[in-house]
């Protein structure tokens, strides 16, 4: 009852700070905010004057190009742009409600020579908002896509990563990774608000999308081809999500929901007891390594036997396993605030924040094969399994921003806060056939605790109004750590041909094996500081309007990754004693009661290379100049420098240097973007640039971690070089009308020492130990179509084919590897690692304010190695001896329904995900014909993941 009785007094705090915080307005008015921005450019306008004709109203864009004029008398009245040296611009029929907020963004054009037309926008607002995005896409130095707010808030979505599957050329993975033209995590950038975010995830360059509100999204932009002002690490694409600074209005909104899955929901659920934080993604006290235990693998060594046993029995039994009841429906909830306030000096104060929660519970059955040889026969199968994941995830998250303007200036401080807990059981039976065939029973329990820390302190100061002198800057810190404790691995096992009614044995050996029966923990702690100045100025070149840009950027990162691998040993003095302990059932076996000199004991069998320390420490400087250099052709000239220091040291003994890790790298970027204004809606772009691709930490660490669940050993390379990349793009793009666009791009990416997964020289399909390398070079070549258009063509008077929009996005993508013969159990050409050769993306959306909104969303991708395989040449050929692993194309179709009601302050929404029920198939293809097929190919792992089925309601105040 405490619990509940704190939740009520939070929530009645909550309730009198939201009701004491309500914005006043005039009687009988409203406000009208919104963007302005140059038609040329695309960048936004400072100190544009804004008037409501017929009152005394005016107000002006600040130095963010935004504008908000409160206390406006309710009803329709023409708004006045005005600007020197842009024609001024009238909107007639603006629309002003009691108590709401009318948006209307509006770009500005400064043709010299040419007077603008009156620009009339009656009814709804929101073409005008997608149109003044669409011009600043089509106004773009570089290639991209985008989409707006406007038209987020029209859609059901409740995170970034749902919205991200709207934009064109983006394809998105568990609903918050991001794919780009086919093109793995390594080739993308993700920022916020400008700022590079850290990797969520520790073995790779990812971000999970999934963290942010939608709600609280100015824009998303993601651009496809590099400008000196972007990150360097830019190949596929930079995806830049921009939050809001000062809301339109005063909102408070809740929204929960709950999710069912077809494998899981209602179905017994089996696991570790869980405790109350495990709900609020804590960790148990129990998976912790006991306080007193020996801090180092040299101090428990040199620990005679009693002294270890008395070690071992501090650790708690936490094999045991139980029925948890029922899987519940997966439940989420999300609280959101925001408001702007006006002050006595003349400022603004914008405040916005959210709190999110979710918790889930499934049940994922796989088959896991692997098999020997091919000259051994193609169905010789080293171990054949059936398993069942058990798995509970939770995750809490908060973000709040405080921005600041008056005048010239802005300041903004935000702040993103996400964790996550997973707890996993995993239920393993089959056989396993090393020389001599036995039947295992194996358990596998995991726990994880992710947690993400960014906070970017931001400014704008405005030097000079006529010029659009601006100056801005950044300072960040981010925290990434992601702890492991007491992951537990144990065989049962008995040989095949055996007594059916003799017991399963559990595999602890006199000498310690931590895949038969042990824990593993880890940790990794990453602190990233950055900061940042840029600064912007209009002038005149050749009589032309041009843009300068210069900024400097100082970023460091700092990662430190430690691990301890504990395994029991068997002590027993005789056979028959030895029969008897390893007999016992798992939740009995590990009890401190079955620990002594003449039982089992743990041994600590870490090795000196289970710890890495690294640092990368960036310093780059950029300018550019942008603007037409006639009256249809405008480009972009910018270099950007980076210099960049990696050191990484692997082992706590430091005994060998050839693990280590000191490099410097000084690289040019040079960029290049035309635009070639065919007419009033017509682009033909090309782009030249050059980039670079990075090695993760993990990559360079040789760090051995021994993959549980695949069997496979991963260990880094201190010797991997960055990749340098060169990137040519040519793009025609047709604009018909405002939120439409058609365009068809070819690109070609040429890669030097791309960096390629590798199986070491001396593994076999039974011990594989993997690693990465530099290959010579590499090439990508693709052509992509994208469109978004809506069916108004049928009948341009018929408001229902108006509200249809269909969306497309395919790319077709050719990818070559070259290593030139510089490894040996590898072929020389092949396509790169993890490069899917087409991806599609079809969506269809109908919205309407007066009935409801729906989408369908299709995608799929082709096949792409997910493990490279190993070989030898013979003769000048090549000899697949272990053929790569793919993943086959998987065809994902979502629905998404939503309708608005008790004055458009509620929204029910339902969706419905994986509505093929397609599952995720890994295979070697023996018979190359470049398709899974079950009767020629062998079947390496095939995952279901069932349908998904999600209701939420939110509700406004």
């Amino acid at each position: 009852m405490e619990p509940q009785l704190q939740l009520k007094r939070i929530a009645a705090v909550i309730t009198l700070a939201v009701a004491a915080s309500t914005t006043v307005y005039a009687q009988g008015s409203g406000k009208v905010a919104g963007k302005v921005t140059n038609v040329k450019t695309g960048e936004t306008i400072a100190g544009v004057t804004v008037r409501v004709l017929g009152t005394s109203r005016v107000g002006s864009s600040d130095v963010t190009g935004n504008y908000n004029i409160p206390a406006v008398p309710a009803g329709k009245y023409t708004l006045e742009f005005s600007y020197l040296g842009f024609a001024t611009k009238q909107i007639t029929d603006v629309e002003i409600k009691d108590k709401d907020v009318t948006s209307l963004d509006v770009v500005l054009d400064n043709s010299e020579g040419r007077i603008l037309d009156q620009v009339v926008v009656t009814g709804s607002f929101k073409k005008e908002s997608i149109g003044a995005l669409y011009a600043q896409q089509k106004n773009s130095i570089s290639i991209s896509d985008g989409i707006s707010a406007e038209i987020i808030k029209k859609t059901p979505d409740k995170n970034t990563g749902e919205v991200l599957k709207r934009v064109s050329g983006a394809s998105v993975q568990d609903n918050k990774f991001i794919i780009i033209r086919g093109l793995s995590d390594r080739y993308n950038s993700a920022l916020l608000n400008n700022s590079p975010l850290p990797s969520t995830e520790s073995d790779r360059k990812a971000f999970s999308f999934d963290i942010i509100p939608s709600s609280l999204i100015d824009n998303i932009i993601i651009s496809k081809t590099a400008s000196a002002d972007l990150p360097g690490d830019l190949t596929g694409g930079a995806i830049n999500v921009k939050t809001k600074d000062f809301p339109d209005r005063k909102s408070f909104e809740i929204s929960v929901g709950l999710g069912y899955n077809s494998l899981s929901t209602f179905k017994d659920f089996y696991g570790n007891k869980r405790t109350v934080g495990n709900y609020f993604a804590t960790l148990n006290s129990d998976n912790k390594l006991p306080n007193s235990f020996p801090g180092s693998f040299q101090d428990y060594s040199n620990l005679n036997l009693n002294d270890k046993v008395n070690y071992s029995k501090q650790f708690k039994n936490t094999w045991v396993t139980e029925k948890l009841g029922k899987v519940l429906p997966a439940q989420n909830a999300q609280v959101t605030f925001g408001n702007s306030y006006s002050l006595r000096n003349e400022g603004k104060l914008g405040v916005i924040g959210s709190l999110s929660y979710r918790n889930s519970e499934t049940i994922s059955p796989e088959v896991r094969n692997d098999f020997n040889t091919l000259d051994q026969g193609k169905d010789l199968k080293i171990f054949s399994y059936n398993d069942i994941y058990y798995r509970f995830n939770s995750n809490i998250g908060a973000l709040g921003n405080v921005s600041y303007i008056k005048n010239d200036l802005k300041l903004s401080l935000k702040n993103i806060f996400n964790q996550g807990l997973e707890q996993s059981y995993t239920q393993r039976d089959g056989w396993f056939d090393d020389g001599t065939k036995e039947m295992r029973k194996v358990t596998l329990l995991e726990t994880i605790q992710k947690r993400m820390f960014n906070s970017v302190f931001d400014g704008e100061y405005l030097l000079n109004n006529d010029r659009q002198s601006k100056l801005s800057w950044n300072l960040s810190y981010s925290n990434v750590n992601v702890d492991q404790p007491d992951l537990r691995r144990t065989i049962y096992s008995k040989k095949e041909g055996s007594d059916p009614n003799s017991p399963y044995a559990a595999s602890v050996g006199t000498i310690p094996s931590p895949s038969g029966a042990g824990r593993f923990y880890s940790s990794l702690n990453e602190n990233i500081y950055g900061g940042a100045v840029n600064w912007s100025i209009s002038t005149k070149l050749l009589d032309q309007e041009q843009t300068f840009k210069t900024g400097i950027l100082k970023q460091n990162k700092k990662r430190t990754v430690d691990a301890r691998v504990l395994a029991y040993r068997d002590l027993s003095e005789t056979t028959t004693d030895q029969t008897n302990l390893l007999a016992m059932p798992l939740d009995r076996i590990f009890a401190p009661d079955n620990i002594s000199n003449k039982t089992l004991i743990l041994e600590d069998i870490t090795n000196p290379d289970n710890f890495y320390e690294g640092t990368g420490d960036l310093n780059a400087a950029f300018a550019m100049l942008s603007g037409k250099v006639s009256e249809k052709l405008k480009a972009s000239l910018g270099v950007r420098y980076e210099n960049y220091k990696e050191k990484l040291l692997t082992g706590t003994l430091n005994s060998s240097e050839e693990n280590n890790v000191d490099n410097t790298y000084n690289d040019f970027l040079p960029s290049l973007n035309l635009t070639y204004e065919l007419n009033s809606k017509t682009n033909l772009r090309f782009s030249f640039s050059n980039t670079l691709a990075r090695a993760q930490f993990r990559e360079l660490a040789s760090f051995s971690f021994y993959d549980f669940v695949t069997g496979i050993t991963k260990k880094g390379n201190p010797d991997v070089k960055r990749t340098r990349i060169s990137n040519f793009d040519l793009r025609y793009e047709f604009y018909p009308s405002l939120g439409k666009l058609i365009s068809v791009s070819a690109f070609y990416k040429d890669l030097k020492d791309p960096i390629e997964s590798n199986i070491i020289s001396g593994s076999s399909p039974a011990s594989k130990l993997m690693s990465f390398t530099n290959a010579p070079k590499a090439y990508i070549l693709g052509g992509e179509i994208e469109i978004r258009h809506d069916f108004g063509f049928i009948n341009p008077d018929v408001e229902f084919f108006k509200n249809i929009v269909f969306s497309t996005n395919a790319a077709l993508m050719k990818s070559e590897v070259n290593f030139e013969g510089s490894q040996s159990t590898m072929e020389n050409k092949r396509s790169l690692y993890g490069q899917s050769p087409f991806l599609l993306n079809l969506g269809l959306q109908y919205s309407s304010d007066r009935l409801f909104d729906a989408n369908l969303f299709f995608n799929r991708i082709g096949r792409r190695i997910d493990i490279v395989g190993f070989g030898r040449y013979e003769n000048g050929s090549f000899i697949s001896e272990y053929p790569d692993i793919f993943e086959a194309p998987r065809s994902v179709l979502d629905f998404q329904l939503s309708k608005k009601f008790a004055a458009k302050k509620a929204e029910l929404k339902l969706n419905i995900g994986n509505i093929l029920d397609s599952k995720s198939i890994f295979y070697q293809d023996v018979d190359k014909s470049g398709k899974f097929n079950d009767a020629g190919d062998r079947l390496i792992n095939s995952i279901q993941y069932g349908r998904n089925v999600s209701l939420s309601f939110g509700y406004r105040f």
